[in-house]
């Protein structure tokens, strides 16, 4: 398998958490590209030219951050990124995700609003809108980061990659440190994982 990947890329930073966490790093060929060159292989693998893609051996190509985690999870056993069941634990991991990718998508939206855009083009009203999304994400991560644990679960992957990201996009305009001290007692923690320093962008 291979899988196409960004070194800044949250989303493609959970599957390489995810590849590191399942001891499946041997069976996956890393391979870097910057998405914005739109390389005719990341396109081949994903009509989107986003990552990560993961090809696949004989099978189709997969995107999507977390499609690609579930199907990682399903080649090991152990550990378990996502909730074996059906019931209100998947719901709550699922939940958890699409919190901490919700703020993955605002910090890439004002990064790309405050350091892509000319200065004279920039939205001070979306600036203010995706800062304060943010911020109120990140409160209703704090609320729940005393149940995630230190275990590697899909979750824990998510909030763990979300902090850094802001960290790397909006450390200048959110501390969020400040804000919510057990969210960066939980993140001091995560963070010192093998498999997060690994993975941190450089």
């Amino acid at each position: 398998m291979k899988l196409f990947f960004a070194d800044t890329s949250p989303y493609a930073r959970k599957a390489r958490i995810a590849i590191l966490e399942k001891a499946l790093q041997d069976r996956v060929e890393m391979i870097a590209v910057n998405p914005y060159d739109l390389p005719p292989d990341l396109v081949a693998a994903n009509p989107l030219g986003k990552v990560p893609a993961l090809v696949r051996d004989g099978a189709a190509s997969l995107y999507d951050s977390n499609v690609i985690c579930e199907y990682l999870d399903s080649l090991a056993d152990s550990p378990r990124l996502f909730p074996a069941d059906a019931g209100e634990a998947r719901w709550t991991a699922q939940r958890r995700l699409a919190l901490t990718d919700g703020i993955l998508d605002q910090t890439y939206n004002l990064a790309c609003e405050v350091y892509r855009r000319p200065e004279g083009e920039r939205s001070p009203g979306w600036i203010d809108r995706w800062i304060a999304s943010i911020r109120r994400a990140l409160a209703g991560l704090a609320d729940e980061i005393g149940d995630y644990g230190q275990a590697a679960t899909m979750a824990s992957i998510g909030a763990g990659v979300a902090l850094g990201y802001v960290d790397l996009r909006a450390g200048d305009r959110i501390d969020w440190r400040t804000s919510h001290p057990v969210l960066a007692d939980w993140y001091g923690g995560f963070a010192a994982r093998a498999s997060m320093r690994a993975t941190r962008p450089h």
